[in-house]
Formats: structure tokens, C-alpha cells, sequence
């Protein structure tokens, strides 16, 4: 929950590619405050705070709280492992098509995604990634 002195943060993955939440994400959240290096922020070192996993709904429910003083933000999202799992999803349904299966092309073109933003004191920032095996978009939500 947000306060006067601090931000807060979620984020939700949509895989585009199947029209479905991506389940099983991990994601990393970091924050970086104005307090050590430049006054604004943009100086100071990432101080990672933790993550989660998205559910089944894509969602990330769970996030760590941001530190009073933060001014930047960064999600890290591990997507390869998603890809790769769905891959294998698709091959094992697909056990009369090896060729398919075994083409030895990349399940993923972009392994991680990383959302580097700015944040206000008493704001909340939901921010969805949109996923594709070869692309990716990302948006301030509400």
C-alpha cells in the first residue's frame, strides 16, 4: 500500500503469442533512491529487494515494498525459462512432428526484459509487460 512517502509497484505478463497469461515468470524488483550518488537518483547504486513469481493470472501479487526515498525502479524478468517450457509444451504435444521439435531454433530472441522507470512518492505504477517470443511492449497500467 502506498504511503505519502513512498511508491509502490505491480506488474502483470500477458503472452501474446497464445493470446494468455505467462505463468510462471520470475521477476526481480529493484529500486534505487536519490539518497547515495546524484540527488535525483541517477548516481546511486540498485538495491535488489526481492521477487516473485507470476501466477496463473500472469500477476505478481507479491512484490516487495519500496524503500522510502526511491526515484528509479527496475523489473527484471527471466523470460527465457517461460519460452523454453513452452517449447517443450509444444513438442511434447507434438510427438508425431520431430521435425518441428527438434528444428533447433531459438525458443526466444530476448532471454530477459528489463523495465528500468521513475517513480514519485505516493504514486502506484502497475506496469504490464506484453510478451512474444521475438518482441516485447510495456506500458504504465492503472
Amino acid at each position: 500500500m502506498s504511503t505519502d512517502t513512498t511508491a509502490s509497484v505491480s506488474t502483470h505478463i500477458l503472452d501474446t503469442s497464445a493470446g494468455r497469461p505467462a505463468e510462471g515468470v520470475a521477476v526481480q524488483l529493484s529500486a534505487r533512491s536519490g539518497q547515495r550518488g546524484a540527488h535525483d537518483g541517477r548516481g546511486g547504486d540498485w538495491q535488489a529487494l526481492g521477487g516473485s513469481v507470476t501466477d496463473a493470472d500472469g500477476r505478481c501479487k507479491d512484490l516487495p515494498a519500496l524503500p522510502e526515498g526511491t526515484t528509479h525502479v527496475r523489473l527484471d524478468f527471466a523470460v527465457e525459462p517461460y519460452f523454453e517450457d513452452v517449447v517443450k509444451k509444444q513438442a511434447d504435444a507434438q510427438q508425431d512432428a520431430p521435425a518441428n521439435r527438434d528444428s533447433g531454433a531459438a525458443a526466444v530472441f530476448f532471454p530477459e526484459v528489463a523495465i528500468t522507470f521513475a517513480v514519485v512518492p505516493g504514486e502506484h505504477y502497475h506496469v504490464p509487460l506484453l510478451l512474444n517470443p521475438f518482441g516485447y511492449s510495456v506500458y504504465r497500467g492503472s
